[in-house]
């Protein structure tokens, strides 16, 4: 499994709630509502003012120590 930038929250966060947590710690609180799961990582992170590829990295890191 790879993560992009592409991919919407409501994607990785069917794919493992445990990411939560990941996405959290870059800002994105309101990871429930139903406009926020639909944004791509990449808008999630503008909207933030954070590094998409930060994120990314972090989340296929999870996912590679994960084993999948």
């Amino acid at each position: 499994m790879t993560i992009e930038k592409t991919m919407s929250i409501g994607e990785v966060l069917r794919l493992d709630r445990n990411t939560a947590p990941i996405m959290m710690s870059y800002g994105m609180h309101c990871l429930g509502c139903p406009h926020a799961t639909m944004e791509s990582l990449e808008m999630a992170c503008a909207a933030h003012g954070v590094n998409a590829d930060d994120l990314v990295k972090e989340l296929n890191d999870y996912f590679a120590k994960k084993g999948e």
